[in-house]
């Protein structure tokens, strides 16, 4: 069997721009759901926002650069599992939140502001953690990631559709209203969809590798959202926040991470079996985890809860 750090998977062009489309009209509708007062809602919930913000870029990305020396994974597999957790967060994590009866605004607003970072920080951040890791450093080197181009191709795929979208729905509003929700579940399948095809496509690869990589992303999806849970908890936030804050950490863009690996890093064998890995497994952890939390509590008793840091 061929090394995964030797591993190309295939994905050609067309369906590439294809996939960017499709990401794009994703942060479209992400952005649908999004008001200027979201961003306003940051101002009233500061302390929430910040260790929300903080888990997901600082303490996610470290956490992950330590399991993978813990693991001591293939370099591949290693940068993965690194450029996920440098990812933004999707809708989902709001679709999630509400089903566990967690603070959805405090979610959604959480969700616009992350996105909106990510574009500068999400690059910045991967050239970090996957310059200074020991065995992946060297294959990073090989691939000479520019963090500018990056940026670029991030705003043109995030940035500019989120904008687009939160100017959509600020200017028509009762037609937003009626497409939202058609855009977001559509915009998803076609992801998913798209997932599936690069899977299927390369089908003897994941056969051959998913072995390699499915405890890694197990454990570090379970540790994603155990560092946004334990973050919440150690600043003193409600149990209504906790739930809001563990979604944005826990589930990641990973259909973000499959563009990127196969726009600059050639679809590189044990990265792109990470981000396919992950963008199922993360979704179906998510709902295990919303449905137990649902069948323990009610909104409203959380919101009851005490809180040093209540929102």
């Amino acid at each position: 069997m061929i090394p995964v750090d030797e591993v190309r998977l295939n994905f050609n062009p067309a369906s590439l721009v294809l996939l960017n489309a499709v990401l794009g009209f994703l942060m479209f509708g992400i952005a649908l759901d999004t008001r200027i007062a979201d961003f306003k809602r940051v101002m009233r919930m500061p302390l929430a926002m910040t260790v929300g913000v903080a888990a997901q870029f600082i303490v996610l990305p470290a956490v992950t650069f330590v399991l993978t020396l813990l693991l001591k994974p293939a370099p591949s597999i290693a940068l993965g599992m690194i450029l996920v957790a440098c990812c933004p967060p999707g809708n989902v994590s709001n679709i999630l939140t509400h089903r566990a009866g967690g603070n959805v605004a405090l979610s959604v607003s959480m969700t616009a502001l992350s996105n909106l970072i990510s574009i500068f920080v999400m690059p910045l951040n991967f050239a970090f953690w996957g310059g200074i890791h020991p065995t992946a450093a060297p294959l990073l080197k090989t691939i000479a990631l520019d963090p500018a181009e990056m940026v670029m191709h991030i705003i043109a795929i995030i940035g500019a559709p989120f904008v687009i979208g939160i100017a959509f729905a600020h200017c028509l509003p009762k037609l937003t209203d009626r497409i939202k929700k058609p855009a977001r579940i559509l915009s998803f399948v076609c992801l998913i969809g798209f997932i599936l095809a690069a899977i299927a496509g390369n089908w003897r690869y994941f056969l051959d590798y998913v072995g390699l990589v499915l405890l890694a992303v197990v454990l570090h999806d379970a540790l994603a959202f155990t560092t946004g849970y334990a973050c919440a908890t150690a600043t003193g936030l409600a149990e209504y926040d906790r739930r809001a804050v563990t979604f944005e950490v826990g589930i990641r863009n990973a259909g973000l991470g499959l563009v990127l690996i196969f726009s600059f890093f050639g679809g590189l064998g044990g990265m792109a079996v990470v981000a396919g890995v992950w963008g199922f497994w993360d979704i179906l952890a998510g709902l295990g985890l919303a449905a137990w939390w649902s069948s323990r509590d009610t909104p409203m008793r959380l919101r009851r809860s005490p809180s040093r840091g209540r929102t």
